[in-house]
């Protein structure tokens, strides 16, 4: 099983994630950004030459969201994967709804720390962003003071996708709303040995930064 993406790269982590939870085997290649590599022979993995690929016995997929779909539900333990159509999904919704609704104005929110220079941010548009951000999170934030996991009463995919992005809005220096249910389920994720491996990495708030760390960050 290979995993082509470099590791700091906000679509590559959560399937990292997702593997290690598994216990899966595999062999991860940097590619993307500052190591570049999406050339013809990568397109022939990923016609749109975006990292992550899935290289699984020569079973290719990409799409990280449906990466991670398809590890969990080929390879998933009793305590990780879903118990019926059902509890799958509302974690597939979670996931949706991150990739949908969350993912645009966080993701424009956070590139104007590890794209953008300090003197050429736009300033009023992070402030708005940071709002819009803010607003969304109380969304699943209900939903956490009513259950342990966006799922329902235990881990699984639908808490992954989104518990990347939180780690590293946290990280960010922007105003942030107190969010009891999301604050206890992050404490959570926290403790876990995987998440801790490969999503609470130091990813650098400029974009000099964020190569350095990105080429020193090569451990598989």
């Amino acid at each position: 099983m290979q995993l082509y993406g470099r590791r700091n790269s906000i679509n590559v982590a959560p399937v990292l994630w997702c593997m290690e939870e598994l216990g899966l085997r595999y062999e991860r290649r940097d590619v993307g950004g500052s190591f570049g590599g999406l050339d013809a022979e990568f397109r022939a993995l990923n016609p749109n030459s975006r990292i992550p690929v899935l290289d699984d016995g020569g079973f290719v997929l990409w799409e990280s969201n449906a990466i991670i779909r398809y590890l969990m539900d080929t390879y998933g333990r009793e305590a990780l994967r879903p118990g019926d159509n059902r509890e799958r999904a509302r974690n597939d919704q979670w996931m949706e709804w991150y990739k949908t609704t969350l993912y645009p104005p966080f993701v424009a929110l956070y590139q104007q720390f590890i794209r953008v220079e300090p003197t050429a941010r736009d300033t009023q548009r992070m402030d708005e962003l940071a709002r819009t951000v803010a607003e969304l999170l109380r969304v699943p934030d209900d939903e956490l003071q009513r259950h342990p996991h966006l799922g329902g009463d235990q881990f699984g995919m639908g808490d992954i996708p989104l518990g990347v992005a939180i780690y590293r809005y946290v990280s960010l220096p922007v105003a942030r709303p107190k969010l009891e249910g999301v604050e206890r389920w992050y404490a959570g994720l926290c403790s876990r040995p995987a998440y801790q491996a490969c999503v609470m990495r130091p990813f650098g708030l400029t974009p000099s930064e964020f190569i350095a760390l990105e080429q020193a960050d090569t451990r598989t």
